[in-house]
């Protein structure tokens, strides 16, 4: 019954998807259009004659209506062709896999960070309603909240870097005095393990220590506040209460019963927390000089280079239809029953 449910949420959601991809797809091809300036007059430079910009324009295809334009982007996205990065020379595929890596490795870095301390914070802040622990849980979620991660950013590089001195430049992924590791997996941490390099997975520790944290902040403010309270809803329910009076073990009754049923609102935040921190680590990578595919949007913003921001909108799309789904799927894991229909 299990595999038969989890293959219907599979499949739903997969159908579900299309029309939000088809609208990401039409709504991301109309906005990029809107930018303001003309980019075959920008990579035509300043001295540039009317004769090239206008022969620039044909070839990038800017000549032709609005309609037949996008008919030619559904064809080249039906072929896998996402177009070519103008400021790059590279097409739009191989810089997204470049660098989407990077972008993942921060934001998972940044989200195992914040689930470390926002769930022990989190049920600490339940069990002791209204304590010194509590009233200092909710200060850092506010101030989670309320600081952005751009001067969280700069204020962590103005204390641990410049004045103490205890962490590396924000100069990227490594220092000037390491080379990449070769690329397996396209995460630093993983690749430096497979190729048993701990000097340089320690090189490529410290440089993500920083960005990471300042990301992770931000998310630990929503999941420590989630989790406080459906920690103290759980704990005030009848059956929470009948278990304690059945005489099991406090550890038990609190992580057993509590918390896993506590946990759905938790993982339904921890998916939005996700998908919003992708889009969220555009500004920790650019102060971080970061190397992954929001700085490279932004790049490709400032130059009106449509195909690179198109394919960034397209992709993080994609990835938020597929974080969707295995939150689904660890629904059924944490609560069979929400796998069963009725």
């Amino acid at each position: 019954m299990a595999r038969y449910s989890t293959g219907k949420i599979v499949g739903r959601r997969i159908l579900g998807a299309i029309p939000s991809v088809i609208g990401v797809v039409i709504v991301t091809f109309l906005l990029t259009r809107s930018l303001p300036g003309d980019p075959a007059a920008f990579f035509a430079g300043p001295a540039a004659t009317a004769e090239a910009i206008e022969e620039i324009r044909q070839n990038l295809g800017l000549d032709k209506s609005l309609p037949e334009q996008f008919l030619i982007y559904i064809g080249e996205l039906f072929r896998g062709d996402l177009g070519v990065s103008l400021t790059t020379g590279q097409t739009v595929l191989y810089d997204l896999l470049t660098r989407l890596p990077a972008s993942l490795e921060l934001t998972l870095a940044a989200l195992v960070f914040a689930i470390a301390l926002a769930l022990p914070l989190g049920i600490l802040a339940a069990t002791r309603p209204n304590s010194w622990i509590d009233h200092g849980v909710r200060l850092l979620a506010t101030a989670g909240v309320s600081l952005p991660t751009f001067f969280t950013g700069l204020f962590l590089i103005y204390v641990l870097y410049y004045l103490w001195g205890i962490v590396p430049a924000p100069l990227g992924r490594l220092d000037i005095l390491n080379s990449p590791p070769p690329q397996i997996t396209g995460f630093y941490l993983i690749d430096s393990l497979l190729i048993g390099d701990l000097g340089l997975f320690w090189a490529a520790a410290a440089q993500l220590f920083l960005p990471a944290v300042t990301l992770g902040l931000f998310a630990l403010a929503p999941l420590a506040r989630v989790t406080r309270a459906s920690m103290l809803g759980m704990l005030s329910s009848d059956f929470i209460r009948t278990a304690r009076a059945s005489g099991l073990p406090p550890r038990q009754v609190l992580f057993g019963y509590a918390f896993r049923n506590a946990m759905l609102p938790v993982v339904t935040t921890l998916g939005v927390v996700f998908s919003f921190l992708l889009g969220a680590n555009i500004l920790v990578e650019k102060v971080f000089a970061w190397p992954g595919i929001g700085s490279y949007a932004v790049e490709a913003l400032v130059a009106s280079d449509y195909a690179p921001i198109q394919g960034f909108i397209l992709t993080m799309a994609l990835l938020y239809v597929v974080l969707n789904l295995l939150i689904d799927l660890l629904y059924v894991v944490i609560d069979p029953r929400a796998g069963v229909e009725s």
